[in-house]
């Protein structure tokens, strides 16, 4: 079937207006193009692999010790918002039937009432199929916030959080950027795929988290880099993989607009690492793998509000932009003195903001009616002499930041106060790894070579038979590590150096860091 009007192909007349039609008497799917149900079907497959992509990427940037943790983070992350989206998640995000603005009602409880209408983000699905992707996009969000955890907290709490999360959090944003009654939504607001609700509302969300969390123990801090570059990378080129089908997915069906968000979307990524990679080069004089991964992720998040409204020029400077900003912004923690371990803030909620700014800025009329529905609905941002649309992004900016942040900090406030569900494991679950305390399993099933050990036993000259006896301080190799484990304060005498919270990712520098 081809069209060449504006608007779905067929104009829907369901015999059952409520859920799109009543399948005993009619073919259901005579609405909507085949096609571009398959291409979502495929792009809520594509968006899943993100997960595991971020368990990936989380688990190579920390410690060998705490590796599976964030995986397990990660992938129970993604069971809870299952459940939540289907019990009520989408509902409170998208039912058109809550008219307050700012979240919707029960109306879709348990999928009701949700079958084969047009759905409400596009009239070329149906309404079942695009529950199905959101839930998708609201998995991803959670994992990226699991990510607040990282080597300290303990896992069950943090599954209790998400899902008060999603509800709180999650999906009164959502409603505000997507539901037809959402009040940044009727007031014209431009968020492609989730610049609010997934990037902002993630970094945000992950450093208020980890402000009631606390800062990992400066002790253990000790020679800390990321243990599996390699992870990194294969995490980020999921990631990479996945985010084509979160923003090209996002166009909702198979159309010009989605192959423009898919371009940007790579155009934005790459440019975004070269001035990571860039930057980071001209400290070191070396070039960093990590810093290409985080060039690369920032760009992604900064496309995913603005890849279905800018021109491919505009996302050349974005992600050029993004690179820049968001390198510097990995020094806000210090200031702030909150140890985002893995820096969510910094390559999600600032780079969220940069994307939502520029399509106030860059936002092109054309771009959005490449899907054949927005055909001359918009009429671009400053380039398109529409000054106003500046000051609404960066009003929903504000909005998203505070709102986000303040609701996450009270949530984990409060769980952390019920008894049996405090965030923060134990000092010496600490010293042990999140891996032990919390799983019994391990990454690396589990006799290895620690970059903090030169050796479990020291090498004999005569290798004997019996027993030898070692004391156990004399098997480390740094000795603020050995004079930990006979209950001593570190010495920061010796000649090792240490780093500080947060670390250097990036291994360029083992001093202790501290705001410029």
């Amino acid at each position: 079937m081809s069209y060449s009007w504006v608007g779905p192909p067929t104009v829907f007349n369901g015999t059952n207006t409520y859920i799109g039609g009543d399948s005993n008497v009619e073919n259901l799917n005579q609405w909507f193009q085949s096609g571009d149900q398959a291409y979502i079907i495929v792009a809520s497959a594509m968006v899943l692999i993100m997960v595991p992509g971020l368990g990936f990427l989380y688990s190579g940037l920390a410690r060998r010790k705490s590796a599976l943790s964030l995986i397990w983070a990660c992938m129970a992350s993604c069971s809870v918002i299952t459940f939540q989206w289907y019990f009520w998640g989408y509902s409170l995000a998208f039912s058109q039937y809550g008219t307050s603005g700012y979240i919707g009602d029960l109306s879709k409880f348990g999928l009701r009432k949700t079958l084969a209408a047009p759905s409400p983000g596009s009239p070329l699905i149906p309404d079942l199929l695009y529950a199905f992707y959101q839930m998708q996009f609201c998995a991803v969000t959670g994992a990226i916030v699991v990510g607040a955890v990282a080597e300290r907290g303990r896992l069950i709490p943090m599954m209790v959080f998400i899902f008060f999360w999603a509800t709180l959090v999650y999906c009164p944003i959502a409603c505000w950027a997507w539901n037809v009654n959402g009040w940044f939504f009727k007031w014209g607001g431009l968020d492609y795929a989730g610049g609010g609700p997934v990037e902002i509302g993630s970094g945000m969300s992950a450093l208020a988290y980890s402000m009631i969390l606390g800062r990992r123990q400066e002790k253990m801090m000790l020679n800390f880099r990321p243990h599996n570059v390699s992870l990194i990378t294969l995490g980020t080129i999921l990631l990479w993989f996945g985010w084509l089908g979160f923003n090209g997915g996002s166009a909702f069906g198979a159309n010009l607009r989605a192959t423009m968000a898919c371009w940007n979307s790579n155009l934005t990524a790459a440019f975004g690492a070269i001035a990571w990679v860039v930057l980071d080069w001209r400290l070191a004089r070396k070039w960093s793998m990590v810093g290409w991964c985080s060039g690369c992720i920032s760009g992604l998040v900064a496309a995913t509000p603005a890849s279905g409204f800018i021109t491919p020029w505009a996302s050349i400077v974005l992600g050029v932009v993004t690179g820049i900003v968001c390198n510097f912004a990995t020094k806000v923690k210090f200031w702030i003195k909150i140890d985002d371990a893995l820096d969510v803030f910094a390559e999600h909620g600032v780079a969220g903001m940069v994307g939502l700014l520029f399509n106030g800025l860059f936002g092109a009329g054309y771009v959005i009616g490449l899907d054949g529905v927005n055909t001359g609905l918009f009429p671009g941002g400053w380039v398109g002499h529409n000054y106003k649309q500046l000051y609404i992004q960066f009003s929903y900016v504000c909005a998203v930041t505070a709102y986000s942040f303040t609701v996450s900090a009270i949530l984990a406030f409060i769980i952390d106060k019920i008894p049996g569900l405090h965030l923060r494991a134990s000092e010496e679950a600490e010293l042990l790894g999140m891996d032990d305390d919390q799983l019994g399993e391990f990454a690396y099933d589990y006799v290895e070579v620690r970059r903090d050990y030169l050796a479990w036993t020291p090498a004999q000259k005569d290798p004997s038979p019996v027993e030898q006896h070692i004391p156990q301080g004399e098997r480390h190799g740094i000795q603020q590590h050995s004079q930990m484990l006979e209950g001593k304060e570190p010495s920061e005498s010796s000649g090792e150096q240490h780093t500080g919270i947060g670390g250097d990712r990036h291994g360029i520098a083992a001093e202790k860091i501290e705001p410029n």
